[in-house]
């Protein structure tokens, strides 16, 4: 289980570290390229079952945590299903990986 960890003080979000991968492509890249958006996604039944959002621009202070020592396998499809919702006018919103069941994340302040 890897963290993303946003701001400071800190908000802490795990996700599973294949899907925190997939979502530092996603999210570096439109950093990097100077775009601002909103990053949603829902929150695990513990912490409420509801949906969470941040504010990321080029500014942003962000730490990804991952527990294993190997990088996944990028799958490309996965990306692009990230990017297009980035892109779009509601932002990047964490989808679970294509024929996979849905993984919600778990939030920390």
């Amino acid at each position: 289980m890897g963290m993303l960890m946003y701001g400071s003080p800190s908000i802490e979000v795990s996700f599973d570290d294949r899907a925190l991968t997939h979502l530092q492509i996603v999210i570096t890249a439109k950093l990097r390229r100077q775009e601002s958006f909103v990053f949603s996604w829902n929150d695990a039944a513990e912490i409420g079952s509801g949906r969470s959002s941040i504010w990321l621009d080029p500014t942003s202070t962000l730490f990804y945590r991952y527990y294993g020592s190997r990088v996944p396998a990028i799958n490309r499809e996965w990306i692009d299903v990230l990017m297009h919702s980035a892109n779009s006018g509601g932002g990047l919103f964490f989808t679970a990986e294509p024929g996979t069941k849905e993984r919600v994340a778990h939030q920390q302040h």
